[in-house]
């Protein structure tokens, strides 16, 4: 029996797809674990600033019940520096 040209040919077109699969395979895995990698490393910094950002919120809030810590906050730069309003310096009377 006599094997045709395209026997051939449509084997070789097989094999080529069965290889371009498998390479596509390995790269879906492999972009989906460092997916995975980069979403779990991306967590931490996250808790990290909501656990900051409550801790701010609290420490503002405790700071209209005590206001000795407002210098700490100002220093920090989370509260606004306290503007006093000088009293006029005395003027000499005049003659």
């Amino acid at each position: 029996m006599k094997k045709s040209q395209v026997t051939n040919l449509l084997l070789a077109i097989l094999v080529t797809s069965s290889l371009v699969s498998l390479l596509f395979c390995w790269l879906y895995i492999h972009t989906a674990l460092r997916l995975r990698e980069i979403q779990r490393s991306m967590v931490n910094p996250q808790a990290y600033r909501t656990t900051f950002i409550a801790l701010v919120k609290d420490v503002m809030d405790y700071s209209d019940k005590d206001p000795t810590i407002n210098p700490i906050l100002e220093a920090a730069g989370f509260k606004a520096p306290r503007t006093s309003i000088l009293a006029p310096a005395n003027k000499p009377a005049g003659k």
